[in-house]
């Protein structure tokens, strides 16, 4: 079996997180990034305890009861909680999976970066640490983590030891059988993880044995090992063999339908990520910007422009995210509320902004509302100083600084003059950074341009989101 490409995972991966039936199973490497220890890093104090060298081992389970079996368990206990509570940044990865519509998060880890992302992103995560867990719900979750090993809250009762493995089905069993199901029913990702857990192993075997070629088609991302730069002799030859073992491992994959997209460098974790979120929301679309001043088109055209927007965005099956920019949001919302005829909290997301708070917070606000957006559309942008004097207004800038760091696609209607003029200038000289994929020139023209009637500035901004958005 070969490996598949990135774009292959993100187009399939994404209709299944859109269907609802997408799960993610998260693995050490995940938390590794971040600084937390691996299997191998958690255990060398004791393999050196037992006179073992951990890089020799590979049955790292065994070497763990060893440890128990001549000591006890009180230092693995301490072990974990040593290593999994202290101070750890917070990165890009966890965050970014808080933000994907996943409802559905298998992980083997002991630490809490997950619950924290979830937590930053302001979703009800329903965790899943005992069999006790799994008979109650917790109301209005947005996803369910299923902690299979175990949690740091609770060290003595993390699967570590062969003898865990050897009790996974008497003392957790339901969490195999809860697996083996989403396993049938959702297509997952594992990320972070090396597939040489014995544990899963089984669940695996069993799934293939059940449905045998009938399986459903998963995905996982491995990282490819660093090719010698000039090196001979034994390094070469430790490179050849692990090439040669990661082939294997691949060709082992095809029995349980797990489809590897290979990578060389663990930040590219991060970027396919970022590429599964923006894809799940190509239907949503930020509305970015405030009005004191309404040249050059004037009040009656930008009232017009915005509230027929509005409109158009939701009768093309497109989402609407907005702040309620002064003189902007308002409008648009008129709009959407038009075809609408009654707010639907899937199609018309709200978020006002909270009055008499740091910039720090105001940042941040405005982070958690465009990353639940593919497309930002900028109109006018300017405001009244403390004197009166009409200026650009700065959130709106902020807010296109933000939707290139996310990745998002920027569309400045410049024609609507001040700061998204501005916008329109700096997009607009660089349309291949910015829209890569199909050709938006003549599209970027017409926006950019004063005279342009307000039904080709719509069209326009409806072609754009076409060409990147709608299928």
């Amino acid at each position: 079996m070969s490996p598949i490409s990135v774009d292959t995972l993100v187009n399939d991966f994404v209709k299944n997180l859109v269907e609802g039936s997408a799960a993610l199973f998260v693995g050490a490497g995940l938390s590794r990034n971040e600084g937390f220890v691996d299997w191998k890093g958690l255990l060398a104090e004791i393999a050196k305890e037992l006179g073992l060298q951990i890089d020799l081992e590979t049955d790292l389970i065994a070497v763990a009861q060893y440890h128990l079996n001549k000591y006890n368990r009180s230092r693995l206990n301490q072990l974990i909680l040593d290593e999994f509570t202290k101070g750890i940044h917070f990165g890009d990865n966890h965050q970014l999976i808080a933000d994907l519509p996943i409802r559905t998060i298998w992980t083997t880890n002991y630490d809490t970066l997950l619950e924290e992302g979830f937590a930053k992103a302001t979703k009800r995560c329903d965790i899943k640490r005992t069999e006790e867990n799994l008979a109650t719900t917790l109301p209005g979750r947005a996803v369910t983590l299923y902690k299979m090993h175990g949690d740091v809250a609770a060290p003595d009762k993390a699967v570590l030891t062969k003898e865990d493995y050897e009790t996974f089905e008497h003392d957790r069993g339901l969490f195999s059988t809860m697996l083996k199901g989403d396993l049938v029913h959702k297509t997952f990702l594992f990320v972070g993880y090396s597939f040489s857990d014995p544990n899963i192993d089984y669940i695996l075997s069993r799934i293939r044995s059940l449905l045998g070629k009938n399986q459903r088609r998963h995905f996982c991302i491995m990282r490819r090992p660093d090719p010698p730069k000039g090196i001979k002799g034994k390094k070469k030859a430790e490179w050849e063999y692990e090439q040669k073992r990661l082939e294997l491992r691949i060709a082992d994959l095809k029995r349980y339908s797990i489809f590897p997209v290979l990578i060389k460098e663990y930040s590219e974790i991060t970027d396919i990520f970022r590429r599964l979120v923006n894809a799940c929301h190509l239907r949503d679309v930020f509305i970015s910007g405030s009005v004191a001043d309404y040249a050059p088109l004037g009040e009656t055209r930008i009232t017009a422009l915005t509230e027929t927007l509005g409109t158009e965005l939701i009768d093309k099956g497109l989402n609407i995210v907005s702040g309620f920019g002064v003189g902007i949001g308002d409008r648009v919302i008129v709009g959407a509320m038009n075809k609408l005829g009654a707010n639907d909290e899937e199609r018309l997301i709200l978020r006002p902004f909270p009055q008499n708070q740091s910039k720090s917070y105001w940042t941040d606000y405005r982070k958690k509302i465009i990353s639940k957006a593919g497309f930002s559309i900028f109109l006018c942008g300017n405001k009244k100083d403390g004197s009166g004097n009409v200026v650009q207004a700065n959130g709106v800038l902020e807010e296109f600084e933000i939707t290139k760091s996310l990745g998002k696609y920027p569309i400045p209607i410049g024609a609507t003059g001040h700061a998204a003029e501005v916008i329109w200038k700096e997009v607009n000289g660089s349309l291949k950074k910015f829209f890569p994929k199909s050709d938006v020139t003549k599209e970027m023209k017409i926006l950019g341009t004063f005279n342009s009637s307000d039904a080709q500035l719509i069209a326009a901004v409806m072609s754009i989101i076409t060409k990147y958005g709608l299928t």
